[in-house]
C-alpha cells in the first residue's frame, strides 16, 4: 500500500479535532516495523488535559477507520501536545507564550531575546533589557521559547 500523505492526513484530521475545540498544530506518519505511526499534534489556550487527549485520540481514530486510509496497514495513534522547543510560528502560539523568554532572530540577522507582551494577530511586543519592542511575526525567521527553571517574578 501507498504511503498516506500528510496532507491528505491534515485535510481529514483538522475538521475533526476543530470540532472539539482544540486547534490542529501538526500530523506525522513514521514507520515502526511493519506499524505506521501516526502522530497528531493539538494544542489549545490554557493547554491540553488527558481528558481532550483521550477525546483527540477517540474522534481521530475513528474518522481515520472510516476513511480507510490504511487498509490493511495497522497504525498506532499518538496524540501529543506541542513541546516548549517548538517554533513560534503562529500568532496563537505567541498569545499563548506571554511572559515566556523568548529567543527570536529576525529575517534581517538580527536577533532580539526577552519576554512576550502582549501579542495580537500581526506581532508581539517584546519586553527587552532596553526596554519595549513591537515585533512584527512577518519579520520573523525563527523564534523558540527558552526553556526556565524558574517562572518569572509575579507568575504562577
Amino acid at each position: 500500500m501507498a504511503a498516506v500523505s500528510n496532507e491528505r492526513l491534515q485535510s481529514l484530521l483538522t475538521p475533526v479535532v476543530e470540532a472539539i475545540g482544540v486547534d490542529f498544530e501538526d500530523v506525522k506518519v513514521r514507520k515502526a516495523g511493519s506499524r505506521s505511526v501516526v502522530v497528531i499534534t493539538v494544542d489549545q489556550d490554557g493547554g491540553i488535559d488527558l481528558d481532550t487527549v483521550a477525546s483527540v485520540s477517540r474522534k481521530c481514530s475513528e474518522a481515520l477507520d472510516e476513511n480507510d486510509l490504511f487498509g490493511e496497514t495497522p497504525y498506532v495513534l499518538e496524540v501529543t501536545s506541542p513541546g516548549v522547543d517548538r517554533p513560534l510560528t503562529q500568532a496563537r502560539h505567541w498569545r499563548r507564550a506571554k511572559d515566556r523568554l523568548v529567543n527570536i532572530e529576525l529575517a534581517d540577522g538580527r536577533r532580539v531575546r526577552g519576554r512576550i507582551g502582549d501579542a495580537t494577530d500581526t506581532a508581539a511586543q517584546i519586553l527587552t533589557d532596553t526596554g519595549v519592542e513591537s515585533i512584527s511575526y512577518s519579520d520573523v525567521a525563527r523564534a523558540v521559547v527558552e526553556v526556565e527553571f524558574n517562572s518569572p517574578k509575579g507568575s504562577e
